[in-house]
């Protein structure tokens, strides 16, 4: 099995890999993340079935990271790991999830490996369990700016059709043409409101409103159509379970 770690400080991030090295030599580390926007990349580059999450991180939360998990079409398996005893730990008990509590120690983390290896699948009570921890959205997000010489233009959110990344730049196309952020793809991310802007590609942010349809190509291709526009944007292995009919 692989695994991710993401904790925003080093030693205890150190820690649990150490930790992990006693209790499961099989299993693969493929990235000890910093932060929570780089534990999101890491795992789309990855795609590990484990994830071992700070709750508090920079960027992106831990929670907010397995809630965009939990989107995916093949989830992995989340700890959470916490320094703080508070009341939502309680609820981490329940489903297929876990938490380990800061300093780590041989016999829990030990209990929760487990109860890991028990359980192939996914945890089928994530979605239900973040809306209960986590806000539905983000606030309310500020205008886009771009800078084009001189000059800044602002992009209201909701006349943005959809950002992809272009080099060191991200472009934004919106209703009045395009533009280019220096913001990377990955830290615009944190920035969005999640049920308005959807990731559907690695190099791709959406927004719903504007999408027509999802067509799919074959058993493991799918694109998206928009509203008035003629681009078909590519849907991840990944993201295609975004889109599932009624």
């Amino acid at each position: 099995m692989n695994a991710l770690i993401a904790d925003d400080e080093e030693a205890p991030r150190e820690q649990l890999r150490a930790a992990l090295a006693r209790l499961w030599p099989e299993l693969n580390i493929v990235a000890a993340s910093a932060n929570g926007v780089d534990a999101w990349d890491d795992f789309l580059s990855h795609e590990p079935e484990l994830c071992f999450l700070d709750i508090r991180m920079p960027g992106l939360s831990g929670l907010e990271v397995a809630r965009r998990l939990a989107a995916l079409a093949r989830p992995p398996q989340v700890v959470f790991v916490t320094a703080y005893g508070d009341h939502a730990l309680s609820a981490f008990e329940a489903g297929a999830l876990d938490y380990v509590l800061k300093p780590v120690e041989d016999a829990r983390l030990a209990q929760t490996l487990r109860r890991i290896r028990e359980r192939a699948a996914a945890a089928p009570d994530l979605q239900k369990l973040l809306g209960r921890l986590l806000p539905p959205t983000r606030p309310v997000m500020r205008p886009i700016q771009a800078s084009l010489g001189r000059e800044i233009t602002l992009i209201a959110p909701e006349d943005v059709v959809y950002f992809e990344s272009d080099n060191r730049y991200t472009r934004v196309i919106h209703v009045g043409g395009e533009a280019l952020i220096r913001t990377p793809l990955k830290e615009l991310l944190a920035q969005l409101d999640a049920e308005l802007f959807w990731q559907v590609h690695r190099s791709v942010i959406v927004n719903s409103r504007r999408i027509a349809s999802a067509i799919r190509i074959d058993e493991n291709s799918m694109v998206v159509t928009l509203r008035g526009r003629d681009e078909r944007l590519p849907v991840s292995r990944q993201f295609q379970g975004l889109f599932k009919g009624q």
